[in-house]
This record gives C-alpha cells, sequence and structure tokens, in this order.
C-alpha cells in the first residue's frame, strides 16, 4: 500500500471512529429548551456572533427581539438591516454611547434601567424566540443594573426562549448561570495598528 493509500486509510478509520462517538452524543443530547448563551471576552466577534444568531433565527421564521445597551451614539450596519424586518424583529438602541464619551454615571444608569425594562418585556412575550441583549455585561460590570434582578428576570422567560448576552467581563454569577459560554480573545486587531474602524467591519 502506498503512503497516501495508507494515510487515506486511517483517516478513513479515525473518522469512522469519531462518527461512532458522536452519533453517541447526540442521541444522548434530547432535552430542547431555551438557552441562555453569554459571548464574553476582550475578542472582536461577541455582538456579531449574536446578531448571526438572530439572522439563523429569522431564517428559521422565527421572531427576534434586540436590545442594545451603551451603544446609541452612531448608527450601525446591523441596527439598518434589521430594521428592513419590523415584522419579525424589535430592535431598540437603548445607549447613549460608549461609558468613556458618556462620562455620566447617572445618565447610562437611567438608561440601562429603561433598557432593562424593554428586555424584561421582550422576554415575556412567548412570540419571540430569540432576545439578544448586546453589551448586558457592561452595564452590569459598572453597576447599572442589579445582577440578581437580571437573573431573575432572565430566569423566569419562557422555557423556549432562547437569550444572548454579549459585552466582556461577563460576571461570574452570569457565567455560571449560562448554558452556554463563549470567551472570546484577542490576538490582532487592525485599531493597535492604527487603523480606524471601518464599515461593514467593525459597525
Amino acid at each position: 500500500m502506498s503512503d497516501s493509500a495508507d494515510r487515506d486509510e486511517r483517516h478513513r478509520l479515525r473518522m469512522q471512529r469519531k462518527k461512532a462517538v458522536m452519533d453517541d452524543k447526540i442521541s444522548q443530547a434530547q432535552q430542547e429548551h431555551g438557552l441562555l448563551l453569554v459571548l464574553t471576552g476582550n475578542g472582536k466577534g461577541k455582538s456579531s456572533s449574536a446578531f448571526g444568531m438572530a439572522a439563523r433565527a429569522l431564517g428559521h421564521g422565527l421572531k427576534v427581539g434586540i436590545v442594545q445597551f451603551i451603544k446609541g451614539a452612531r448608527s450601525t450596519g446591523e441596527e439598518s438591516f434589521y430594521r428592513r424586518f419590523p415584522d419579525e424583529v424589535r430592535y431598540h438602541v437603548m445607549g447613549a454611547g460608549f461609558t468613556w464619551e458618556t462620562q455620566d454615571r447617572q445618565d447610562d444608569i437611567a438608561k440601562a434601567t429603561q433598557a432593562w425594562d424593554v428586555a424584561v418585556q421582550l422576554m415575556s412575550d412567548p412570540d419571540i424566540a430569540l432576545v439578544v441583549l448586546d453589551e448586558l455585561n457592561i452595564a452590569l460590570k459598572y453597576g447599572y443594573l442589579e445582577l440578581d434582578q437580571v437573573l431573575r428576570d432572565i430566569g423566569s422567560r419562557s422555557m423556549h426562549q432562547h437569550v444572548v448576552v454579549t459585552g466582556r467581563g461577563a460576571p461570574s454569577a452570569m457565567v455560571e448561570a449560562a448554558d452556554t459560554v463563549t470567551e472570546m480573545g484577542v490576538v490582532k486587531h487592525a485599531f493597535k495598528s492604527g487603523i480606524k474602524a471601518q464599515k461593514g467591519v467593525e459597525f
């Protein structure tokens, strides 16, 4: 048997074993209920991933609710896009901008409180299958909202509704409560090389 043929056969056997393992795991995963997903870490892509899930949900004919904490000082591509689907997406931009720009903690607290009231309304609507709470972790990090109350409200949602929470610095209690947690790390970022944020990539 040639080296190439031998390698192909070893690959086939390895994939055969892997398939058996994966098939067994899939057969054991029979539960179905709403998930709490947390996207955190210092790397780029947390919100992008959440909006990708929103697009996926729309593709399946599901309704989506989106609340953006902190953000709001400038328009974004995702907002412009999702507002094209007013019957399927309820989109709320509730912040005044990055915390280092606003420099007004009391106003940030007031806006975060208003945003959370909207989030609770969305999580109380059984017709909405997916709720994205963008940059909620930042509001929690700065103490704009009470973490225990936030977790109680998330836990009180419909059992089949999914919630996605984004933002760096996810509190340990949020991580503990979540079903799936992804921490995005930084390897390189164009901004550190002096390249400004650009349409279609950063906003």
